[in-house]
């Protein structure tokens, strides 16, 4: 399932079936489903990434972690620390 093309809406936002979310630039491995929930928000979240180097972080002056691919570099959108299903998780 290719993620975070931002083109024509989301796509998989109610999107539950089991799979592996990949960047849509390079293929890169980034999410399970296993790790996605429901949120308010218009995009799908996930506590957390499959593998440790799916993707890299940058700090953002405004809180949140910038999130990028982590073999191309693609944007991802941003990790908000403590916003996850359960306490002490983040969202994606």
């Amino acid at each position: 399932m290719s993620y975070c093309s931002f083109s024509g809406g989301e796509e998989y936002k109610n999107h539950f079936l089991p799979g592996i979310y990949v960047c849509s630039e390079c293929g890169h491995e980034l999410f399970s489903s296993m790790s996605k929930f429901e949120h308010s928000t218009p995009w799908p979240a996930f506590s957390q990434t499959i593998h440790e180097d799916s993707v890299t972080k940058y700090p953002e002056a405004w809180g949140p972690l910038k999130v990028c691919c982590g073999k191309c570099g693609n944007g991802l959108g941003h990790e908000f620390l403590y916003d996850g299903p359960k306490e002490g998780l983040s969202r994606f």
